[in-house]
């Protein structure tokens, strides 16, 4: 596991695809909290949600790094270094509403 992130210049944009999981929203499935692909905008549901929608897009398409949808919260994983990071100096993080 790395101590820092080697991916950030995967971040590409702070818009998202849905207010919604687009899996679960399709299947009429169930998410717990959201995650925003920092590459490309897919929103995906966590792995505390049935489908674990947001993992499965990273396996699917090998981008790196995802932040929470969640209000409030600034966060980003990146699933290749296995880091959880914020990034100082940066806006309101995009969020569902």
């Amino acid at each position: 596991m790395s101590t820092s992130c080697t991916h950030l210049e995967e971040i590409k944009t702070t818009e998202a695809t849905s207010n919604g999981c687009l899996e679960c929203l399709a299947t009429g499935g169930r998410w717990v909290h959201l995650r925003r692909c920092t590459t490309c905008r897919h929103v995906g549901c966590c792995d505390s949600s049935p489908s674990r929608h947001a993992t499965a897009h990273f396996h699917e398409t090998g981008h790196p790094l995802i932040q929470s949808f969640e209000p409030g919260e600034d966060w980003y994983w990146c699933y290749v270094d296995e880091i959880a990071f914020e990034r100082a100096g940066e806006g309101p993080s995009p969020s569902h509403t």
